[in-house]
C-alpha cells in the first residue's frame, strides 16, 4: 500500500487539522464545550512550544492544504489556522 502523504509530518498535520475541524464544528450534544476548549487550548499550547522552523513547516503544510481545499468553510478554517492556533508569533 502506498501512502498519500510525502512525509509523516504531512500525515500528522492532516490528522491534527481533521480532529480540530471536527471539534470546532461540534455542537454541545456532540462534545462537551469545556472539553472542546481544553483540547483547542492544549493544541495551541503545544504549537507555542515548537521551534520557528517547526512552526514554519506546519504553516506551509496548512497553507498547501488550504490551497487544495474545495470546501469553502474548511478552507477558511485552514486559512485562519496559523493565527488561531498560535503559529504566528506576536510581534508586540
Amino acid at each position: 500500500m502506498t501512502s498519500l502523504y510525502l512525509s509523516l509530518t504531512h500525515a500528522l498535520a492532516e490528522a491534527l487539522v481533521d480532529v480540530l475541524w471536527f471539534i470546532e464544528g461540534s455542537d454541545d450534544e456532540q462534545m462537551d464545550p469545556d472539553d472542546a476548549v481544553k483540547v483547542l487550548e492544549g493544541v495551541a499550547h503545544l504549537v507555542s512550544t515548537l521551534s520557528s522552523d517547526q512552526r514554519q513547516e506546519l504553516m506551509d503544510l496548512v497553507g498547501a492544504m488550504a490551497a487544495a481545499e474545495p470546501d469553502p468553510a474548511r478552507r477558511k478554517f485552514l486559512e485562519g489556522f496559523p493565527e488561531g492556533f498560535g503559529l504566528i508569533e506576536d510581534e508586540s
